[in-house]
């Protein structure tokens, strides 16, 4: 419980968090979004059906003029890939939600990152650490948080029915985007991550910026990250900012609300969540929530520069 605050009662704490989701997601907007087929499987890992080739370096050889020829069809090939969806992501509006043809793109990205080493163990490479920004989110972009993965838990029978309310308002009058996250790891894969998510009604006459931040816990395998939802709060607001310095003021010293301990309080465990990193270099991620592995999937790109390369191997 955070210093200061009074223990929530459960009840208390599901209507809050009802509010809260409720508030934002009808201040916020998205356009209808396409739902996802549940046949179609996100990645190999996760009972993808789609043929695939085996793919392999080459034969062993002692000539390493060989090895390096081989080395560098690989990291081509993975850069093609990269590029084909990075490409696709841009041509499709980030709050259109599931596309068939990025879907199989980035289950062919898993696949040739696993078969030829590259993008692996996301958890212990140190490439998570920095900003992040998303361009593609197979639902609605306010998915990309934890919270929701959070809620989700915490209200497993309802959370469809609130989400779906609010998914189905249209464009002008609620709009969401862009999305980021700010992702912060020591060397034991614990730290902070702190999402944000741009949400404006009325065509962008308010807006505000929904930022949830979780504690990381711990690395899950090699490629899991275990997250604690602690707070979300509306920053930003355009209409607070129009009162002035009284509206500076708030919008600087209003206390976030504590999400976490609410959802503890209905469901003892739901703060907690696992984001699975099935690909990452240190341009691009590619991200599920370990509940909804086949129907929440979410590609990053990094802002600004990490390191010398494109491509990272493991």
């Amino acid at each position: 419980m955070l210093k200061g605050q009074t223990t929530l009662a459960p009840q208390t704490a599901a209507i809050l968090l009802v509010v809260v989701v409720a508030s934002v997601l009808l201040s916020v907007g998205s356009s209808f979004i396409t739902t996802p087929n549940n046949n179609i499987k996100f990645g190999r890992r996760f009972g993808n059906n789609r043929s695939h080739d085996h793919l392999v370096l080459g034969a062993e050889s002692n000539d390493e003029n060989e090895l390096q020829s081989s080395l560098l069809s690989a990291s081509s090939r993975i850069e093609d890939c990269k590029k084909t969806l990075i490409e696709q992501c841009k041509s499709h509006e980030l709050d259109s939600g599931y596309s068939s043809s990025i879907n199989t793109s980035i289950c062919n990205l898993e696949a040739l990152g696993e078969d030829l080493g590259f993008g692996q163990a996301s958890s212990v490479s140190g490439l998570l650490s920095g900003k992040w920004d998303l361009i593609y989110a197979s639902d609605d972009i306010t998915r990309s948080s934890p919270f929701f993965w959070a809620f989700r838990r915490a209200f497993p029978d309802s959370s469809d029915q609130i989400f779906g309310i609010t998914d189905a308002i249209p464009a002008p009058v609620k709009l969401v985007g862009p999305a980021t996250q700010d992702i912060e790891l020591d060397a034991s894969s614990r730290g902070t991550l702190v999402s944000r998510v741009k949400v404006a009604t009325l065509g962008g006459v308010a807006t505000s910026i929904m930022t949830t931040r979780a504690s990381v816990i711990g690395a899950e395998g090699v490629d899991g990250l275990r997250l604690k939802v602690e707070t979300t709060k509306p920053e930003d607001s355009t209409i607070l900012k129009k009162l002035g310095p009284l509206g500076e003021f708030v919008n600087a010293n209003a206390k976030p609300f504590p999400s976490g301990e609410a959802l503890e309080r209905v469901a003892p465990g739901s703060s907690e969540v696992s984001m699975i990193t099935t690909y990452l270099d240190e341009g691009l991620r590619i991200t599920r929530n370990k509940d909804r592995t086949d129907d929440d999937v979410f590609v990053w790109v990094r802002v600004g520069e990490f390191g010398g390369g494109n491509t990272a191997s493991l």
